[in-house]
């Protein structure tokens, strides 16, 4: 359950469990990510993405129940990045094949980052769909994606993931 207005607070104590890596592998590539608590406690998703046979994308997945939050209109994220382009994306139902999707630019610097729910368009492989923006009423799924049309190494850090009005 969401309680008050975090998705999720990293720290050295955090339960990383639910946080699952989805590579381009599953589609025959060979990008490489990785998900861990660093030092300092924030969650750190590293690792390299490859265009190798068709490949281009690394992602970090983290399930939720579903929640109303109809109360909302954004997302609030508190990261650092390494100067790359990243994409944060929910779904709101796990069955849904799209995504809804916002992207952001990092800095190596830490970082809040807003975003209003009407600002994440749905898309499916890298394509936009013809329907409604993020309403905003379920969330089921929060992800981080890098996928650049590049080869390239990653680095993000997380400190935290709100919802705001």
């Amino acid at each position: 359950m969401i309680t008050n207005d975090l998705v999720f607070d990293f720290n050295q104590q955090s339960n990383i469990s639910k946080w699952v890596i989805v590579d381009d592998v599953v589609m025959g590539g060979k990008s490489f990510g990785s998900f861990s608590l660093n030092k300092s406690g924030h969650g750190e998703f590293t690792g390299d993405v490859s265009l190798e046979n068709n490949g281009g994308f690394s992602s970090v997945r983290y399930r939720l129940n579903k929640d109303n939050i109809e109360n909302y209109s954004k997302f609030v994220l508190k990261i650092r990045g390494d100067g790359k382009a990243y994409q944060f994306r929910v779904k709101t139902n796990l069955y849904d094949y799209h995504s809804y999707i916002f992207t952001f630019q990092t800095t190596t610097e830490w970082q809040t980052i807003e975003i209003p729910f009407l600002e994440m368009y749905p898309a499916f492989r890298g394509r936009k769909l013809n329907m409604e923006k993020y309403q905003g009423k379920q969330l089921e799924e929060i992800a981080f994606l890098i996928g650049n049309k590049k080869n390239e190494s990653f680095r993000l850090e997380i400190d935290r993931i709100e919802l705001s009005l």
